[in-house]
C-alpha cells in the first residue's frame, strides 16, 4: 500500500490498516473520533474543493501523526508554518487528542533558507522563473530532463532550496527543504519566490543560460565573435565564465531593467513587511 493510501486510511477509517496497528485495531474495535482542522486561507488552495470554505472535520483513530493528518487532507507540510492543537503550539509528530481542534497556518514570510548565500534548484516546469532567476543574480539549477530524484539528490548534496508546483513532490520525506511556487505566470511565480524568501539580489551577474558567473569582457578580445551591426553598436560586454556566451545591453535592456528595479521593490516590501508591489507588465529574455 502506498504511503498516501496509509495516511487516508490512519483518518478516515477506511478499513485499511497502517503499520504498527495490533490488538483490538487489527478486529477493526479502534475508536475513531472527530477532528476539526482550521486551514488558513493562504493555504485552502492545496485542499479539495469541498473543504475550501474553511475547516475540515475528519475521523480520526489517534494513530496518525500531526503531520501526516495535515497533508492527508492535501496540504504539503513544508507549506504549513505554526501548528496548533487546540490553543498550544504543536509539532508534526504529535497525535490528536480527542476533542481538540487544529489550526494550521502558512510559512511566516520572510522565510530563512537552509543555505547563505541562498541557492535554488527548480523543478522541469519553471524554466522562465529560473532565467528570471539567475538574471537577478541568484545561484538557480535548472535542467528541463531532470527527474525527481535526481533534484532530490541535487538539493541534498547541494544544500539548495527546491522550488516546485508539485505537490507529491514536497511530500518526499527524502526532501531536506522545499517551496511550492505560486502562480500560472513567470510573473507571479517571481514575485511569490521573491517575498517569500526576500533573498539579497545581485543582478547581471550570472548567465541566464548555464547559471555561471559573468565577468567584463574587454571588447577587442572578443569583437571576432560578434555580428558587424552588434560590434558597431556596442561596446561594453560581459561574458559567461562557464558557457562562454556574451551579454550586452541589447534591445531588451530597459524591459529587464525595468524587471530588475520591480524585483528590488518587492524584496524591500517584504523586510518591510509591507505588502509587494503589483507585477510588472513586462516580457524577458536576456539581450545578446
Amino acid at each position: 500500500m502506498s504511503r498516501d493510501r496509509r495516511e487516508r486510511a490512519w483518518c478516515h477509517g477506511t478499513g485499511e490498516r497502517g503499520p504498527g496497528v495490533t490488538g483490538p485495531e487489527r478486529e477493526g474495535l479502534v475508536s475513531r473520533f472527530p477532528v476539526l482542522l482550521r486551514i488558513d486561507p493562504a493555504l485552502r488552495f492545496f485542499l479539495a474543493p469541498r473543504n475550501r470554505a474553511g475547516a475540515v472535520e475528519i475521523a480520526y483513530d489517534g494513530t496518525a501523526s500531526l503531520g501526516h493528518v495535515i497533508e492527508s487532507v492535501g496540504v504539503p507540510l513544508p507549506e504549513a508554518g505554526d501548528l496548533h492543537i487546540g490553543q498550544r503550539p504543536a509539532a508534526p509528530a504529535e497525535r490528536i487528542p480527542p476533542g481538540q481542534p487544529v489550526t494550521v497556518f502558512p510559512v511566516r514570510r520572510p522565510q530563512s533558507l537552509p543555505c547563505d548565500p541562498p541557492r535554488f534548484c527548480l523543478d522541469v516546469h519553471l524554466g522562465t522563473l529560473a532565467r528570471r532567476l539567475r538574471l537577478l543574480g541568484l545561484d538557480t539549477s535548472y535542467r528541463n530532463d531532470a527527474d525527481d530524484d535526481e533534484l532530490i539528490h541535487q538539493a541534498t548534496e547541494e544544500a539548495r532550496a527546491l522550488l516546485t508546483q508539485d505537490r507529491g513532490l514536497l511530500r518526499r520525506r527524502a526532501l531536506p527543504f522545499g517551496a511550492y511556487v505560486r502562480g500560472a505566470e513567470p510573473d507571479l511565480q517571481l514575485r511569490d519566490v521573491l517575498d517569500r524568501f526576500a533573498p539579497p539580489l545581485s543582478p547581471w551577474t550570472r548567465c541566464g543560460d548555464c547559471n555561471g558567473m559573468l565577468l567584463p569582457a574587454a571588447k577587442e578580445q572578443i569583437e571576432h565573435g560578434l555580428q558587424p551591426g552588434t560590434r558597431r553598436t556596442y561596446d561594453s560586454f560581459a561574458q559567461c565564465q562557464s558557457c562562454g556566451r556574451l551579454y550586452w545591453r541589447g534591445a531588451h535592456a530597459r524591459r529587464l531593467t525595468a524587471l530588475v528595479d520591480w524585483s528590488r521593490q518587492v524584496v524591500a516590501a517584504r523586510r518591510r513587511e509591507s505588502p509587494p508591489p503589483p507585477s510588472p507588465a513586462v516580457r524577458t529574455s536576456p539581450g545578446r
